[in-house]
Order: C-alpha cells, then structure tokens, then sequence
C-alpha cells in the first residue's frame, strides 16, 4: 500500500473517544521494527509511514502467515493494546535462477531417456505467488520434467528424448523459463548450454578413393608430389589420423618415395628416372587414434614425365674491360656463346640481358652473340655495372643458364664543380679580429682522383682602389673565407665578390659563385649631443623669465649616434633635477619643458643633468648640465594704452593686494554708473517713435584692423577696466536720447601685450 494509506480506525476499534486521544497522548509503537506505520491522533486512523515488504519482515517461507506487532498506549489513565497487522503477499518478486547460465557435457552415446538435475528457481513471494511451473525453449533432442519438493517448490529435471550426434550437432543451446501463479504471472529465465562429448564413431575418409598425379622426372629429391588428406568427423584423439602404406605396396616403390604419417604428405625420396619405372601404384591406410581405432584406404597412381633435363651452357669468348665512360655507342664488349645437348625445343636457346642496363646483344653467327654499347654512359650515376647474360632453352619447363660479368667505368673529367647555393650570404661583426674565420664554402665534384681535387681563390674586383684580396683570403684547399682586416660598420657596411672552384683535370672545370659579406653593427659608438652646443666639458647656462607660462619649451636636447638603426635609438632621462616639480623631460625628442610656472619660493637658479642613453646591449650614453638662472620681465609703459596686461604670480603678496584694491574700486564705479542709468530713464518721456530704452548691437570688429569708426544715432558706450584677465573685459552698455551722435572707436593691438591678452579695450568719445 502507497504511504498515507489508512489501514483501520483504531479509535473505532478500541473503542475510544477520538475528542480525547489527543489529551490522552495516545502512541504507537512497532515492536523490533522500523516505525511502518502511525496514528493519526485526531481522527483515530492507522496509517502508513513507510512502505512495507513483506518478504523483508518475513523472509522464512515456512508459514504463509506474516504480521507485524504494534503497542498502542493512551494515558489518564494508562492503558495499552496489543495490535496485530497482518501483511498480506502481493505477487511483486519476479522467479529468479541462481545462474544465469547451466553448463551440461553428455555424451553422444547417452542413451534416450536420460535424466540430468537442473538447478531450480527461486521466488521470494509465496503461495499461489510462488513458482508454478518451468518451460522448455523447442528442441529435437531434450524436454523437461516437472517435480513438487516436500516445501512445496517446484523442480525441473532436463530428460533426453532423442540421442545426440556431435558431428551434426556439437552444442546445444536451450532457455528454462521458470513462471509463478500470480495475477499477473511474472516469469525469470536461464541458459543450458549442453556441450556434446564425442566417441568414436567414425572411420576416417578419404577425399577421393583413388588419384592419380603426373611427376616429371629429375625431380629434386624431397620435392613435393602429393599431399593426402583424410578426415575424421570425430574429435580429440578420436580424430587424429597416421597414414601409412599398405602391405600391397611393392618396396621399389618405398623406396622411391617418402610416406609422411602425420600429414600425408608424399615426396620424392630417390631420384627419378623415366626410362627405368613410368609408373608408380600404391595403397595409403588412414587410421585414427581412438581406443577402438577405425581405418580407411585409397589408391595412388604417379606417372613420370619426361623432362628436359639438360641445361643450356654459355661461354665468354672475349672480354675488354674496365672502359671509359665517353666510349662510343655500339663499341663491342665481349662475345659469347650457347649450347644444349637437348635435342628438338629442347635444344633451341635464347639469350637475353636486363632491359634496364644501356647494353645489347647482336647475334654474329650461330650461336655466337656480341655485347654492345646501346646508351651513353655516365660513371658517376652507375661507376660499375653487373652484366647478367642468361640463355634460357624452350624446353617443358625450361632450363636455363647465366653468366655474369662486372664491367668497371674509368673516370673522365666530365663533371663541373659545383656550389650547395648560388649564392651565399655571410654576416660578420664589426670590430673583428684580422684573420678571423668567416665561412667555409665547399663545392663538390663527382669526378674521381685528380678530377676531383678543387682549388679555390677568389676572383679579383676592385673597389676604390682596393683589391679583395686586400680584404679577405681564401683557403685553397677547404674553402675557408678569412678577414684580412678589422671592419668598421659606419665606413664599411657590405661586400660582393666572386670565388672560383677549379678542378686538377685536363683540361680543368671550374664555377664560381657570389659571396655577399654583410657588416653587422655592433654598439661601439657612444651618443654625441649637438644641442645645446657647448664646448667639450663645458656647462650650458640659460636665462629665461620667472613669468614663464607652465608647458613652455625651456631647451631641448639633440644627441645623434652612428650605429645601426637599432643602436642608434636615444632615449632621454633626468640624471640630475634640482626640483622634480618644475621640469619634464620628453624621453624621446628631448624636449624640457615647465610643469608649472614659477613661484616666489623656487629658487632662481636651476640645474638639470641629462642623459642621452642608446638601445645598444651594454648601452652607451653622453650627458649634458643646463643651468637655468630666472630673470624679472621689464614692464614697458605706454602713453597711448588705456589698458596694461601684465603678467602675474598667483602667490605673491603684492599682486595679491593690487587685485584686492582694483576690485573694490571697480565695484564703487559700477554702482555709481547702474544708478545714473536708472535717473536718467526716469527722467527720459516714453516716445511713440521709439521705445524709452533702445539697445543698438555694435558688430565685434576684427582686432587686427586699426581706427576704425562706427557712428551710431541712438547709443553710446561705457567701457571700463574692472580687470585684465585672460577671459578679456567687461563693457556695460547705457541707451541715449534720440539725435545725440558718438563715435565709438577702438585703438589697435598694443605691441606690448602677451599672446594670452584679449583684444584693444575701446574708448569712448562724444563729439
């Protein structure tokens, strides 16, 4: 039953008032169990905590009854009940064998109604749940028997109804299926496997009962005439076979021929001759092994054939050798010549040699042939050459016969030497040692002796009124390129020339090839600083002004170098900065430049040390000392300007003050002018003409053009200095009556001015 399932009313059946179970704390208890089932204490049922196997609380299977014990208990006042739960069985067990698969060996000579135990089925549940019956898969040989044991289990017995023959039938397969009563049935299956023993009852057999085999004669002794076989349908020892001749067998023909007794096999055991037996009768018993051995029999007949049992013979007459390679095509060799003592085709011969070998035979006679020269000959692809004359007769089979002759090849110088490369590349260092070993350049010559010994030199070439045999030598014998000289990269960076390989032949071979010697930089010159110039050793000193804006170019340094490009590469740093705050060094162009502008505090004279360090490995380096003393700009006045920038330090005391006073002197004079402004409004009557209050917008002139004039009819300026910044100037406009006329005019750029300044302040003019 599923969990959750009421199996009864325990409140109904003990007769208890469910209002009170729980304030009599009612509880069950399994006895030597696990808690299967609970009480639900507000309605009295008896219900089911955890699925229950039967076959587990009750595994004997001598009784079909099974129960489960529980102890209910219910206080004020204490009582409790003895509750027996009987489990019924469910068919949910499958029949089972122990194994899975049975093994039988029977031997074939069993007879028909032979009995053998099977192992039996098991099923865990009981009753009509429990094992009912086995089934048999369909065979022709066996069947099953059913019995009832004193426990009521069933068991099967496996009966032989037909007898076995293992030669048609060696293994039987068969599958016991085991079926319980339930509803529904549920079933569990073995393998018999039934292993046929064998007994011998079989007499070994022949293929054929007599044969016949064709044998030419002067056949090689121990060579194969025929090969017996006879089986046995039998196994083991009951199938092994020794072969043996018969007493019908005459001895000449024992004699003449080897009976094999494990194989069969047949062979030639004297030599044969046609003309003494054409004909050869024997009977062969084939006997098995078994302990009542049976035995079989055939007849062999073996005719001779003739054969051409002559071979053929070759002779070298003549023989010119060794040859140069440069012979002429169709110069003979040598001359041979061929025989048979055969008669008929036997007799008749050919010759022939490998098609692959630059050779030929041409017939000069009856049976006289001579060897030519078809192909041009090369010793240094092929230096020797085996020349296999064969004469073969047209006998059945043929026989044949070859001679072989080792034809050697003289050397001529024919070979030019010759180079791996066409062209090769050497790097060398600068600063080299004279003498120094470069590279070793080897040509190879596949001639012989003389005409392989090379000579090396190197081809003569000017350059610059210098030979290369000034610059470099050359071994003659190996090859081996030396420098002559140390080489300096920045004066010399590559050299091309040719060296030659000259054979010792005659006349003598030679090639040449290109050498290119590339110089390699190394890091062997130090960085030269040409800015700022300054006597060797000597100091830079500069002057430049305190009011120096923040990112103003100071100096830049300029240091060159005459290595490579890669050793040449300058990098910038400070060695030595009497404030790190106030400069900045641009490590690759070497500009120095102002963090900051200048304070009261910093001191006026500066000193920066800089180093000017390569990318060579070590790196090489120059530096240089710049002292910077600061100088006050001079204030120049004008009498034409209205207006004076000056440039100022945002942590001085006195700049500090002036600012403080121009401010609250500005701030008075703009209050004074809004309320005149204001007072005359009031003042002014409103016209339908034109409204009280006009402003006319004045067009921003280029700075750059000098006394220009705008006349305007109903406007006039104000333009006051509240302060010279770097944003520019404030201007305040008032309207005028109508009919008054001003020119308003501005001054041009004063001269004096910084590049920070704004434009010219204006003027303002009634006429």
């Amino acid at each position: 039953m599923e969990v959750g399932s009421v199996v009864a009313n325990l409140a109904t059946d003990l007769g208890l008032d469910i209002q009170s179970l729980t304030k009599r704390k009612m509880r069950l208890d399994v006895i030597a169990n696990k808690k299967y089932l609970d009480v639900n204490k507000e309605t009295g049922e008896l219900f089911i905590v955890e699925r229950i196997d039967r076959e587990y609380l009750c595994p004997s299977k001598t009784t079909n009854s099974c129960f489960l014990k529980l102890d209910a208990t219910i206080e004020n006042p204490i009582r409790m009940f003895n509750i027996e739960l009987e489990i019924l069985d469910i068919n949910d067990n499958a029949p089972h064998f122990r194994r899975d698969v049975m093994h039988l060996d029977i031997s074939e000579s069993t007879p028909a109604g032979e009995r053998f135990s099977l192992n039996n089925a098991v099923d865990s549940d009981i009753g009509s749940n429990s094992i009912k019956t086995y089934y048999l898969s369909e065979s022709e040989h066996f069947t099953i028997e059913i019995q009832s044991g004193r426990d009521g289990s069933k068991l099967a017995d496996l009966v032989l109804k037909k007898a076995l023959d293992r030669e048609e039938q060696a293994v039987h397969n068969l599958i016991l299926t085991a079926v319980d009563g339930g509803v529904p049935s549920r079933s569990g299956t073995a393998n018999i496997i039934v292993q046929v023993l064998d007994t011998n009852d079989n007499a070994p057999k022949f293929d054929k009962e007599s044969y016949t085999v064709h044998l030419s004669e002067n056949s090689p002794i121990g060579s194969l005439v025929v090969k017996l076989n006879a089986t046995d349908m039998d196994e083991g020892q009951n199938s092994e076979i020794i072969y043996a001749f018969s007493l019908y067998t005459s001895e000449k023909t024992q004699e003449t021929f080897n009976l094999n007794k494990e194989t069969g096999e047949i062979r030639v055991k004297e030599m044969i001759n046609y003309e003494d037996f054409k004909i050869y009768d024997m009977e062969i018993i084939a006997t098995d092994k078994g302990s009542n051995s049976l035995s079989g029999k055939c007849k062999l007949t073996i005719l001779i054939t003739d054969m051409n049992d002559n071979h053929p013979e070759i002779s070298i007459k003549s023989f010119s050798g060794p040859l140069k390679e440069d012979v002429p095509i169709n110069t003979v060799i040598a001359v041979v010549s061929v025989s048979d003592k055969d008669s008929g085709e036997n007799g008749e011969v050919d010759i022939h040699i490998s098609d692959d070998l630059p050779f030929a035979l041409k017939e000069s006679s009856d049976n006289y042939y001579e060897l030519l020269v078809s192909e041009p000959l090369d010793r240094e692809k092929v230096p020797e050459y085996d020349i296999t004359i064969t004469v073969t007769d047209r006998g059945n089979p043929p026989l044949s016969d070859n001679e072989t002759i080792t034809l050697e090849l003289l050397d001529v110088n024919d070979n030019v030497p010759q180079f791996p490369q066409t062209f090769y590349k050497i790097p060398v260092l600068e600063n080299n040692a004279p003498g120094a070993l470069l590279s070793s350049l080897t040509a190879i010559d596949p001639d012989l002796h003389e005409n392989q010994y090379l000579v090396y030199f190197i081809i003569e070439k000017e350059i610059v009124n210098t030979s290369m045999s000034m610059l470099f030598s050359i071994n003659p014998e190996n090859g081996n390129i030396y420098a002559l000289k140390t080489f300096d990269y920045e004066i010399e960076k590559e050299f091309l020339f040719h060296i030659e390989a000259r054979d010792s032949g005659v006349p003598p071979l030679s090639s040449n090839v290109t050498v290119h010697i590339i110089i390699m930089d190394q890091n062997d010159n130090t960085p030269l600083i040409v800015s700022p110039w300054r006597a060797h050793g000597s100091v830079v000193e500069e002057k430049i002004p305190r009011s120096t804006d923040k990112g103003t170019l100071i100096a830049k340094v300029i240091a060159i170098d005459s290595d490579s490009v890669h050793n040449s590469r300058i990098a910038y740093q400070f060695l030595h900065n009497t404030d790190a705050t106030l400069f900045s060094l641009d490590q690759y162009n070497g500009e120095i430049r102002t963090m900051r502008m200048f304070s009261y505090r910093d001191s006026r004279h500066q000193q920066l040390v800089v180093i000017a360090k390569d990318n060579g490995e070590p790196a090489l380096s120059a530096t240089v000392t710049i002292k910077l003393s600061t100088v006050e700009t001079a204030l120049k006045t004008y009498a034409d300007m209205t207006e004076v920038p000056l440039g100022y330090d945002i942590f001085s005391d006195l700049n500090l003050y002036l600012v403080i006073g121009l401010g609250s002197v500005s701030f008075l004079l703009l209050i004074t002018i809004l309320v005149t402004i204001v007072l005359k409004c009031q003042k002014s009557k409103p016209s339908k003409a034109a409204p009280l209050c006009r402003n006319s917008v004045i067009s921003e002139r280029n700075s750059t053009i000098a006394d220009s004039t705008l006349v305007s009819n109903d406007a006039y300026w104000y333009s006051l200095f509240l302060a010279e910044t770097r944003k520019g100037k404030l201007v305040v406009r008032q309207p005028v009556p109508k009919g008054a006329r001003y020119i308003v005019s501005s001054l041009p750029r004063s001269t004096g001015m910084t590049e920070t300044s704004d434009s010219a302040a204006s003027t303002l003019q009634a006429m």
